[in-house]
């Protein structure tokens, strides 16, 4: 959960299956589900559900009767304005939620949903069948609905979505700068995104696709170039990006339309569009840095302009960085990939 929203899953999964389900969902972080609480009485995950005993309470009438720690609410189908009016009667009623069930027409609906009730203390909730649908929900009206309830049994696809809500987080470590050298010229690629990048943002990219480098993003400037924040100069063609479904994609793929990852220094993810990548060739810089037993390199452009991120979150230009400088990267135990697919059972040295 973030800023308040939050992703509720409703399992598509069989019975017995959902036990395991749900402890999943558990360590991704998901706080509620849409699930009769009689069935999950050890876990401490909270439930939506039409049963007095779920923390929120569906009801089939504007019958409001609240006990102490659960909130209530109603399901609405909405078809037409005279809905929305249905739902604006019964919020002002006291309800402390409202599900929203809409067809062919899903973002208009929503928008004067939102723009009725935002005054109002009931919250919104949406449904989505995949995470393209969690996403149009959560940015209506740039303000999107308080809860998405995503009817889905798959793990990857839940990741997703959390990436879209912005609270899907990546670990940091500390690294050590081993090595730096020049290594001539070779093409590099820089990622325009259709969307600003803050100070503290950048993309994970690597030599390898266990070890990547924090770049960050173009909004700091100089006396000699204007800050651009909507661009991170990543790196040689070669290089890996990790990408928001957590696969790797080859920086040479990249291109208009594509979704990307971008984190902060906190390694908060979220995800932004390609709208532009340029290849080029550059004089380059090959840096090695190592975190514990594990060493990992990448290949960036020889430039000023080229920023890692130190371990105090203080930016560093590759071309002031020396040995023994820490910056951040994501680091994990080696595994292989297979067109960007994670394989843990096969062994790849990646060099």
């Amino acid at each position: 959960m973030i800023n308040n929203k939050q992703l509720i899953i409703q399992p598509k999964v069989g019975k017995n299956q959902l036990v395991k389900f749900v402890n999943n969902l558990e360590a991704e972080g998901i706080k509620t589900i849409f699930a009769d609480p009689k069935i999950l009485k050890k876990t401490k995950i909270q439930t939506i559900f039409p049963s007095q005993d779920a923390n929120y309470v569906i009801l089939d009438k504007d019958v409001i009767k609240k006990s102490k720690g659960k909130k209530v609410g109603r399901r609405f189908k909405v078809s037409s304005n005279k809905d929305i009016e249905k739902i604006l009667d019964s919020a002002k009623k006291g309800l402390d939620f409202v599900i929203i069930e809409v067809k062919d027409w899903k973002i208009i609906p929503l928008e004067n949903i939102i723009a009725k009730l935002h005054k109002l203390h009931t919250q919104i909730f949406a449904i989505a069948n995949n995470p393209k649908e969690a996403r149009k929900m959560f940015s209506i009206l740039d303000v999107g609905v308080d809860a998405v309830i995503f009817n889905t049994g798959s793990m990857n696809e839940i990741r997703e979505a959390l990436v879209y809500l912005g609270s899907k987080s990546f670990e940091l470590s500390v690294a050590k700068i081993i090595d730096i050298q020049e290594v001539g010229d070779g093409e590099r690629v820089c990622i325009d995104t259709a969307s600003m990048l803050n100070k503290g943002e950048g993309m994970l990219i690597g030599n390898r696709a266990n070890f990547l480098f924090l770049i960050h993003n173009e909004s700091v400037g100089s006396s000699f170039t204007s800050p651009r924040p909507f661009r991170v100069n990543a790196g040689a063609v070669h290089c890996y990006t990790l990408s928001p479904d957590g696969t790797t994609k080859y920086l040479s793929e990249l291109e208009t339309g594509v979704e990307v990852l971008v984190l902060n220094t906190k390694g908060k993810a979220r995800r932004a569009t390609i709208g532009r990548c340029k290849i080029e060739k550059r004089p380059m810089l090959m840096i090695k840095a190592k975190v514990g037993e594990e060493i990992g390199g990448i290949i960036a452009q020889d430039a000023e302009t080229i920023r890692l991120v130190k371990s105090n979150g203080h930016l560093i230009s590759v071309t002031h960085l020396k040995k023994g400088d820490s910056v951040l990267v994501h680091s994990k135990t080696a595994t292989g990939r297979h067109f960007g697919m994670e394989v843990s059972d096969e062994y790849i040295l990646e060099k």
